[in-house]
Formats: C-alpha cells, structure tokens, sequence
C-alpha cells in the first residue's frame, strides 16, 4: 500500500509540473526550462508537433550550440550544433579524438565494422578509399547510366499504371524502391527490380527495415527477429560477393577489358591497390560485407526522403513547378542524346 501511495504522489507531481508549465509559460520563451527530476523533456513534448522548427529557434537563440538535459538518470543528455566551426573541428580537424566508441558499435553492431561505426585508423583508410572511389570517372558514368535506365524503365511505368488506374500510391514507398534498385545496382552491380508495376517485397530490402525498426537509437529491439534480418543479410550479401568475384575472374582469364559491372562500388573494392592501405582487406569477406551495407544504407533512405520532401514542396510552390519546366524546355536536349559524359 505504501508503494502505490508513493507511485501516486509521483504521478501527481508529475502532473502538477506539467500543468504549472503550460500555465506560465512565456509566449516568448524559446529555450525549454531544465526541470528537477524531468529535465527539459516536458518543454521538448509540448512542442513535439514541430519538433524541426523548435530545435532550429533553439540552436538561433543559443550561438548554434544548444545542450539538452533530459530527465536524471536517463541518459539523455545530448549537446545539439550547427556552428560550422564545430562541425569541422569534430569531422575534420579532430576527428580523431572524437571515437564513436563501444556503445554506438554495439547498438548499430548490425553494421559491422563499415563507416558508419568505425574509428581510428579504420575510418580513416575507409574514408581514403572511398574518396578515391566517388572521383572515379567509371562509377560516375555507370551512376548516370544507371540512374536514367531505373527512371525509363522502372518508375515511370509504376507512375503510369497509378495514373491510369487512378490509384492512390505512397510515394515515399515508391520513391524507397527507386532508391534502392539504383543504390543495390551502384554497390554490388546488380538490379533487384523491387520497382515494378507487381510491387513485390525484395528480401535485401525487407532485411534493412526489419534492421532499422528492431534496433534504433535507443537499441531496443526483438532478438530474434534481430538475428533473422542479419542472417538474411549476410546470406544476401554473400550471395553478391560470390557472384562479383566469379565475374571479375572469369573476366581476367578472358582477357576482357573493364565493362559495366566492374565500375560498381563492389568490384572497386575487390581490386583495391592494398599496398596503399594498412588494415583494409578486400580478401575478407565479412570486409566487404560491411562496405555493402553501409553504402546501402547510406544511399537508400537519405535518396528516397529527400525526394519524398522535394515533390512536396513541389505540391505546396506550383509557381516553382512552372520555372522548373521552363528550364527542362529551355536546357535539356529534345533530340534523344544520350546524357551519359562518356558519349
């Protein structure tokens, strides 16, 4: 009886500080207040609905530097910037003293040692190589390429059959699918075709969102499910890494000069210079399985929202529409040439 007694004052007060903080608010007030106990998590819920536009006015009023304090014992203490100078301390100029460390790895463990989570000498090598792989003629053509057939071929006939059936669609869903075809095809050179008119579910795909809702920031998630969207992933990416080195061998003993599914991100990494590098070993499978997922991850949903968000700001400024076509009508080609730079 005591104990719920106890739980119920808890409550209460609980109650009594949210209700005092709607009462006396200050209109302009822009800064959460740090409450005993609750921290500035009641500010934070208040405003939840614009969240985006809050934490922006905060970062504004704060010199670009905002330090959250979340309730006691949480662990939700979080420094927020934008001041540039920041950013390229810790990105750029001091990285290095800037780990991510063990607890970040093990929440986003699903990734490996890829980018993503690594540190040190690691993340160095694998942000060296990775500069020399985007300044590389090849993959930028075969992007293009690539690119412009997945449109032709893939969501414009999805966008037709919606049109004529007269269907509602979720555009986000289709524009994820574009995302990851292109994304699947530039890592591993090869096309999943989830776009199609069928919607199918693709395994690979269905891997990363089972990844992503079982283990967020928070790292909570369902093990065994967990388990189950790593094996379909590693079985998938192996499935890739096997085929890539039968291609590249076969074209190695024909002779065969570099054609289309050499210049994919896989095939870079599979004859990677070593000498160049210390740690990088594309001979490890698990290596390169890494790299697969964190450019998958890294391409298909950061391609996939900023498009969703760009055709809406679209629906809202149909003045911006107007200008957007009169640039197509003025610019782009009507003869059928080919955009590819190597043609």
């Amino acid at each position: 009886m005591a104990y719920i007694g106890l739980l119920e004052v808890f409550i209460a007060f609980l109650v009594y500080i949210f209700i005092h903080f709607l009462i006396h608010k200050k209109s302009h007030q822009i800064l959460p207040r740090n409450w005993p106990v609750l921290g500035m998590l009641p500010g934070v819920l208040v405003v939840l609905h614009r969240i985006h536009d809050y934490v922006a006015e905060d970062l504004e009023v704060s010199n670009l530097t905002f330090a959250f304090k979340g309730p006691w014992f949480s662990g939700m203490n979080i420094l927020i910037t934008a001041d540039p100078a920041n950013i390229q301390h810790v990105f750029s100029t001091n990285f290095s003293s800037y780990d991510k460390g063990s607890e970040f790895k093990e929440i986003f463990d699903f990734l490996g040692e890829g980018i993503f989570t690594a540190d040190s000498k690691l993340w160095e090598e694998l942000r060296k190589s990775a500069l020399v792989m985007l300044s590389e003629q090849g993959l930028q053509s075969f992007s293009l390429r690539t690119l412009t057939s997945k449109i032709k071929n893939g969501l414009v006939p999805v966008l037709d059959h919606f049109a004529e059936a007269n269907a509602v669609f979720d555009l986000q869903g289709v524009f994820q699918r574009l995302a990851f075809d292109v994304t699947l095809a530039l890592v591993t050179g090869y096309d999943s075709n989830s776009l199609s008119i069928e919607m199918s579910e693709d395994e690979y795909s269905k891997a990363i969102d089972d990844a992503q809702k079982l283990q967020n920031w928070i790292g909570l998630g369902e093990e065994k499910k967990m388990v189950k969207a790593n094996v379909a992933f590693d079985r998938l990416c192996a499935k890739y890494i096997s085929s890539k080195r039968e291609v590249i061998q076969s074209c190695q003993h024909s002779n065969i000069g570099e054609e289309a599914h050499d210049e994919d991100i896989l095939s870079f990494y599979m004859k990677l210079d070593t000498s160049k590098y210390e740690i990088i070993n594309p001979k490890d499978d698990n290596f390169l399985k890494d790299i697969i997922k964190s450019f998958m991850l890294a391409g298909r949903d950061g391609f996939s929202t900023n498009l969703t968000w760009f055709f809406w700001l679209l629906s809202e400024n149909p003045e911006v529409v107007t200008k957007i076509r009169q640039d197509i009508n003025t610019n782009l080609p009507r003869s059928g040439k080919s955009l590819d730079p190597d043609k």
